[in-house]
């Protein structure tokens, strides 16, 4: 069964969407078509709560460009805007927060989040807590490496998120690291190669989902919480 599956990029960051776009394809099935989306009405990074806002309008106008999706990934850790999007549309909206959390505890007892910013954590450890997921994970991770520090390939950010990939596994007792951020997408197999553990990265782990419940036939609900408006 073919497969239409919309990426959307909730940032206006070009580079980041090709970025994302490759992830994507290296994992999505043979009859499963990629579909990319930019946002352009928004911040070039989403890095906090500030950012979350005002990002809304430029990624639910992405989503409507593209009415015959089957499902839809936000390409933001934070999950930005997935519930408002469940109801505007009832295919499966997927946030590559979520599903990477997901794909974590399913294969390790314990997982640590390695991401950009500390502002960025309080958030993310926000979902954790609305997810029913906080128990699993070890600790949030700020490697303070800028997203749009991730765009210029600088060996240093590299370095400062190895060091917390270290330090989660020494100290925290990570089984499994979870990368808290669509920019770090390339750096998955590296680092898992490296430090021998599951290293999950959003972006794949929700297009994964996403193919899986488009061939279930699942739809969003559009009762309760999700209820068009």
């Amino acid at each position: 069964m073919a497969r239409r599956i919309l990426l959307v990029n909730p940032n206006t960051t070009a580079s980041m969407t090709d970025k994302i776009a490759a992830a994507a394809g290296a994992v999505a099935g043979p009859d499963t078509t990629i579909v990319t989306d930019t946002s352009r009405d928004g911040p070039a990074s989403i890095q906090g709560y500030l950012d979350i806002a005002n990002s809304f309008t430029g990624l639910h106008a992405a989503m409507r460009r593209h009415p015959d999706a089957d499902a839809v990934v936000v390409a933001c850790f934070d999950d930005t805007g997935v519930d408002a999007l469940r109801c505007a549309t009832d295919v499966p909206v997927i946030g590559i927060g979520e599903a990477a959390f997901h794909v974590a505890a399913m294969i390790a007892t314990r997982f640590s989040v390695v991401t950009t910013l500390a502002r960025s954590v309080p958030g993310i450890e926000d979902n954790l807590r609305r997810y029913g997921l906080a128990a699993r994970c070890r600790r949030v991770r700020a490697s303070e490496v800028p997203v749009l520090a991730l765009e210029n390939g600088d060996p240093a950010c590299t370095e400062l998120i190895r060091a917390e990939i270290r330090a989660a596994i020494d100290e925290d007792g990570a089984e499994a690291i979870v990368l808290g951020c669509a920019g770090m997408a390339d750096l998955m197999a590296m680092f898992a190669e490296e430090f021998g553990v599951p290293v999950i990265d959003g972006v794949t782990a929700g297009v994964a989902l996403a193919e899986g419940l488009v061939r279930m036939g699942a739809k969003t609900a559009k009762i309760g919480a999700y209820a068009p408006a």
